[in-house]
Order: structure tokens, then sequence, then C-alpha cells
């Protein structure tokens, strides 16, 4: 039997990896270890409803802050993953048979946390004809059906291997923020990212707006991997040009010496400059931080990404 806890049956695809070195982090990196009731509690929710979360499965460092005001990312579609990105601590290889139950524990789950704003993902699911969008589709319904005043956000895999049809299904069952993160710079895919294709995700972003020009679209990418700072502002261009909506940005973590190698601690100061250029090349919302994460403080965000798009359009 897999035991998904030890790191050479999570990743087998990384277990003959030459290690890279973990550098220390950081004072700015550095977070409080998770507890106390709030944490305990939402983790029982989880428990009771058989979810999974990224929050743990990925191994954010911002779960405990998380946790303990009852915000947890909800992660559809099983725990493996039938990609082996270098930077990614979902664990690898054949998944299970889909549960056509689990949108239903999703709902249920978002009606007992008591959720303004839900954040839901997967695991990319190449084994299956439409990606596994039939299932999201079906997971935003049952949401929307127990809690009809909670927004809803998604974070997709790619459907490279799909037809046109599988986004559409997504889009038809309007997610209030349609998400899905680049990750890297186009130059750094072949080793970090291997499987997607950059263009790809990026038309991606650019149909969903296409289809339902009144979704947000959101989209991320890490630094610290070996880019600099001309390709990730490029990357930004490119994003507006798809008219994506709100950009991320965060600092790299190497989850185990398999991975790959944080290139560098981008400095606080950076990300300033950093959120400084995205502001002005017309993104309506940009998080730019070390511990800046997809759905990091996403509830209070897409609160602040409507305010900023009704200001745009004289609604405020």
């Amino acid at each position: 039997m897999r035991d998904l806890k030890i790191p050479e049956q999570r990743h087998p695809e990384k277990a003959h990896r030459p290690d890279n070195a973990q550098p220390k982090k950081p004072s700015w990196i550095r977070v409080k270890a998770p507890g106390g009731k709030g944490y305990a509690e939402t983790h029982k929710i989880m428990r009771d409803n058989k979810l999974t979360t990224v929050c743990e499965e990925a191994g954010c460092p911002n779960v405990g802050e998380c946790w303990s005001q009852g915000h947890a990312t909800m992660m559809i579609m099983g725990e493996i993953c039938t990609r082996g990105c270098t930077f990614c601590n979902i664990a690898t290889g054949r998944p299970d048979a889909l549960d056509a139950f689990e949108p239903g524990r999703v709902a249920h789950a978002v009606e007992k946390l008591g959720l303004n704003h839900v954040v839901i993902t997967s695991v990319d699911r190449d084994d299956l004809k439409d990606g596994g969008a039939e299932h999201f589709a079906q997971t935003i319904r049952a949401v929307r059906h127990r809690s009809p005043k909670t927004t809803i956000e998604i974070l997709t895999p790619d459907f490279i291997k799909c037809d046109d049809s599988a986004l559409e299904k997504v889009v038809e069952a309007k997610p209030d923020v349609f998400n899905h993160n680049l990750e890297t710079v186009p130059g750094l895919y072949p080793e970090v990212r291997p499987g997607a294709r950059y263009f790809h995700s990026l038309r991606l972003l650019q149909r969903v707006k296409e289809l339902d020009p009144s979704v947000f679209t959101k989209s991320g990418i890490m630094v610290g991997l070996g880019e600099d700072a001309q390709a990730v502002k490029q990357v930004m261009d490119d994003m507006r040009a798809a008219d994506v909506d709100f950009l991320t940005i965060g600092q790299y973590l190497q989850p185990t010496p398999k991975h790959h190698a944080v290139d560098r601690f981008v400095t606080p100061d950076e990300f300033k400059t950093y959120e400084k250029a995205a502001y002005g090349k017309g993104f309506l919302m940009v998080s730019a931080t070390p511990l800046t994460r997809s759905s990091y403080h996403a509830g209070d965000d897409f609160a602040r990404l409507r305010e900023a798009r009704n200001k745009k359009l004289g609604l405020a």
C-alpha cells in the first residue's frame, strides 16, 4: 500500500533526482506553527467531510493563519496528480476514480464553515477525457445551492488534453473568479512545469473572458526559481494582453531536497516594486509579497477586486 507521507512514495518521479540544498529562510519568510481552537475546528470539519485541502497537500506556509479563521482551500478530485511539476508537493501517480458525492461534501463544509468566499482547486486529471471539468461544474452548482450568498473562486488545471467544451462547462457554471496559475516565466517551463505549455495557459485565461466577460480572471507566478525581473514584467504584459484582472506573486519555497532548488529569496522591497509595476500595467488587483499564495486572503481580495472594477466602470 502506497504511503503518501513518505517522500519517495509521494513523489516517485523525483526519487532519483539529485538533492538540492535547502537554504535557510530569511526572517520575512518565517511563520508561526499552526494551532489553536479555530485551527482545530477547521481541521475537524475537513476530516468529518473526508475532504482534501491544498493547504495541507502543498504544505502552504499560511495554513495556521487561514485555518484559525475558518478559511480553507478545498482540493477536489483526489490527492494524487497526473503531473510531476518540480516545484509542487502534491503527490503524483495514477489517481483514484472520481467520487460522485464529493461536490455535496464540499458544499456541506462550506455551509458549516459559514464561508463568505470559498476557493476550490484540484489536482491535474489528465486521465479524464474532460480533465474533471464536469466535476468542477457540479461542485460549483452544489455550493451555490447550499450557500447562495457565498462567492466562489476556482483554481483550475490547464485542460491541455481536452477539447474546448471542457472549459465551457466550467465557465457555464458561473464561478465568480476563474484562477489558473502560469506559475513561472516561459523560459523555465521545461524544468519547472513539464507537461504544461505557457501560451496554452495564457490562452485559457483569455478564453474565459471571451466566454463570460463578467467572470474575474486571476493568475499567479512564483519568484525565486531562477527568473529575472525583465521576464516577470513580460509575464505581466502577457497577462494583461489576455485581460487578466488579478495577479499574485509569491516566493517559491522548496518542499524537499528533491524539488527544484530555490535560486534566491526575493526581498520585500522587490515585491513592492513588482506590485507597483503591475498596477501600472492595469491590473485591477495585485498581491505581491513573499508569503502570497493563490488563495491567501482570497475573500478580502475578492471584495477589493469587485470594488476596483465598479470604480473603473463608474459604478462605485
